[in-house]
């Protein structure tokens, strides 16, 4: 019996706040087991028999979902909501009786039982549902017929099967919505609707979808914004986007006068897509209501039935899922996106130099990590340049990173001393005052000379070489002052080397992400990245980059990248 354990309010954010106990009323005059449950099917009283049939005290009882708590199958096994035959009446809300089922007592033992179900007028309570229930003789018991469903229990296991793992497979809601659409037309309706809950309480009617023979057509003109949702309207869809359990509607459902804005847009709906059935599902995760699913039915022949409401309601409890999971997902990489903004810096301005910077996150990662770029002005007039990486694509990686660029600006600044030296002295702060495990680094310091070339002088702590390509394209790698990376404990000497910038040249700085892929050596993916970048000599400098990531970049390849790019004025 039963929906989920979310309370009926605006949104319904939040369990249902029960007491421990509620009171029975006139439950306890009736001689069998007997409690009362909501709209949503979580149970608001019961009497002493209850307790006593059960094995369960009141408090273990009231503010539970009844049918998550107490229904099983013969075997002693959850009973899908697919199969349970009293939250098909539940739904229809009519009268009915069963011979047998099987009730979870609190002692682990399974009770047979027979059960009447009826609506029932509960004092401070709308729309509640009694269930009288009471343990037959065993030649009492006997199988109720099965009403009739949208498909044979084997498919809908499968759809069910197929939704779970189709959804939860991608982190994208647009991507989850268009699988779940795809599963459900035109196999249960010709119309799907979804209406989704944004994180600002506002509506959304984010997908309007008509399969019209073998393809599925958006109709783009029937979504968009819709009206608040109502927090005490009876109509299908305003009692869906609170929560509340799943329900049939039709054409006549909306052609009494609107009690909201939202009445308003169903009826335009009903008339603009001609269905002449249709069931609505809330969409809920475990914290709160993120909207509704409403499948229609126009050319396709019958009418949807209470029975059906089960099946659509674990399609939609499964949507909710997938749906919180991609939200989640999506809010951290927008957290993430907004700290990596912050934490890399702009480039400072130098008069005769161009320069231009990239990151791009590691496609699968939280859209941050531990590869960085940074560039600055040095005490002595000099410009420092640096380039680094920081184990991991996550949070964590994102502070090392942003522990190791600081106090690298702090030594370079301070410390007028070569390259080399100045990474001796990061190194040995790494180990003793940050949590950092392992990173590589190039730090070049970059000044003018005497006769109007550049010089370029720098240190590599374990990274991938540098780059230098002429404005001829002539591209070699600057393989000198290589060491070991920073964190191993290892305390070694560190040498620096040097070299002109000939005019027009273009110096590239990288994090490995650019140039490893799987399956392939190191070597590889620095021939491809020589052989492009001398491609694309010619270019400006932002196209240059632009270009050089795209071609360069594997598609495999799950790691972030940083890269800084520099390029020495050609001579007037």
């Amino acid at each position: 019996m039963a929906a989920e354990p979310e309370q009926e309010e605006s949104r319904a954010r939040g369990p249902l706040a029960a007491p421990a106990t509620a009171p029975a009323g006139g439950l306890d005059a009736i001689g069998t087991g007997a409690y009362v449950v909501d709209e949503q099917g979580r149970i608001l009283a019961v009497n002493a028999l209850t307790e006593e049939l059960l094995k369960r005290p009141a408090a273990d009882l009231v503010g539970h979902d009844a049918h998550d708590l107490l229904h099983r199958d013969a075997h002693g096994q959850p009973l899908p909501r697919s199969q349970c035959n009293m939250r098909q009446a539940f739904h229809a809300g009519r009268t009915e009786q069963a011979p047998e089922d099987y009730f979870a007592r609190g002692d682990g033992s399974l009770l047979a039982i027979s059960w009447l179900i009826t609506p029932y007028d509960f004092a401070g309570h709308e729309n509640t549902t009694l269930v009288l229930f009471h343990a037959p003789h065993p030649g009492e018991a006997a199988r109720p017929e099965q009403a009739p469903t949208l498909l044979p229990e084997i498919e809908r296991l499968a759809l069910l099967a197929a939704t779970t793992t189709q959804l939860t497979s991608t982190l994208d809601v647009e991507e989850a919505l268009r699988r779940l659409v795809s599963l459900v037309l035109p196999r249960l309706a010709d119309w799907a609707v979804v209406d989704l809950i944004t994180e600002r309480d506002e509506v959304w009617r984010t997908v309007v979808v008509e399969a019209d023979g073998g393809e599925l057509v958006r109709h783009e003109e029937l979504q968009g914004p819709m009206p608040p949702v109502p927090e005490e309207s009876p109509m299908p869809l305003s009692r869906a986007l609170r929560g509340v359990a799943a329900t049939l509607a039709g054409p006549q459902t909306y052609q009494e006068p609107p009690d909201s804005g939202i009445a308003v847009e169903q009826r335009r709906l009903f008339e603009a897509t001609g269905v002449h059935s249709v069931a609505i599902a809330p969409i809920r995760s475990t914290r709160a209501v993120l909207g509704a699913l409403t499948l229609g039915r126009a050319k396709q022949p019958g009418e949807f039935h209470t029975t059906d409401l089960p099946l659509l309601e674990d399609i939609a409890r499964r949507t909710g899922l997938a749906l919180d999971n991609a939200r989640l997902y999506q809010r951290q990489r927008k957290v993430a996106e907004t700290m990596q903004n912050h934490l890399l810096p702009q480039m400072p301005r130098v008069p005769g130099l161009q320069m231009t910077v990239r990151y791009l996150p590691a496609p699968d990662a939280s859209q941050v990590g531990g590869d960085w770029y940074d560039a600055f002005s040095l005490s002595d007039g000099a410009t420092a340049l640096a380039v680094g990486d920081v184990v991991g694509h996550d949070l964590e990686a994102a502070a090392g990173m942003a522990q190791v660029r600081n106090m690298l600006r702090a030594y370079a600044w301070a410390l007028h001393e070569p390259p080399s030296q100045i990474v001796a002295r990061l190194d040995e702060a790494v180990m003793h005052i940050t949590d950092v495990a392992m990173a590589t680094l190039i730090l070049a310091r970059v000044e003018a000379a005497d006769d109007g070339h550049w010089r370029l002088t720098w240190t590599n702590a374990g990274h991938p070489p540098p780059l230098l390509i002429s404005h001829d394209g002539l591209a070699a790698y600057l393989t000198g002052g290589h060491g070991i990376l920073l964190g191993t404990g290892v305390s070694r000497p560190r040498a620096d080397a040097g070299a002109l910038l000939p005019p027009g040249s273009t110096l590239l700085l990288y994090t490995d992400g650019l140039i490893e892929e799987p399956g392939h050596t190191l070597d590889e993916g620095l021939h491809r990245l020589r052989r492009h970048a001398a491609a694309l000599a010619h270019r400006p400098l932002a196209s240059f980059t632009d270009l050089l990531l795209r071609r360069v970049r594997p598609a495999a390849n799950d790691d972030d990248v940083a890269l800084l790019a520099l390029r020495a004025p050609t001579r007037t």
